[in-house]
């Protein structure tokens, strides 16, 4: 069974930073397209940013200018480096592959940006 972990998430002051991994069990140098998603309490969950095979990236109006995904094939490991955080980014953050995760969702981690 494909595992995702993800990792990186904690308290963080408003303004701060925070970066994200998730490493897959699988090669994912196959998937065309890796995502990060939040779920807010109360919330769907909605994805962040996507990146491609070959490194094009797209991103949610919630993380443009603040968020940038990376993906290291080699490493199977997906990146999510977060900048100017605000409160409304408290979520748990996972990934899987995009537009939709059709992978097993892993336990997600948890990220909280409050003073």
């Amino acid at each position: 069974q494909v595992q995702l972990v993800e990792s990186g998430g904690e308290l963080v002051q408003p303004g701060g930073s925070l970066r994200l991994s998730c490493t897959a069990s699988i090669n994912i140098m196959g998937i065309a397209m890796m995502g990060w998603y939040r779920q807010a309490p109360g919330k769907e969950r909605e994805l962040v940013a996507s990146i491609t095979r070959g490194g094009t990236t797209k991103y949610g109006d919630s993380a443009k200018g603040r968020f940038t995904i990376s993906r290291d094939n080699a490493e199977n490991t997906v990146y999510l480096q977060m900048n100017s955080l605000e409160p409304e980014d408290t979520a748990v953050y996972y990934c899987n592959t995009a537009p939709k995760g059709f992978l097993a969702w892993g336990q997600g981690t948890q990220v909280t940006v409050s003073s």
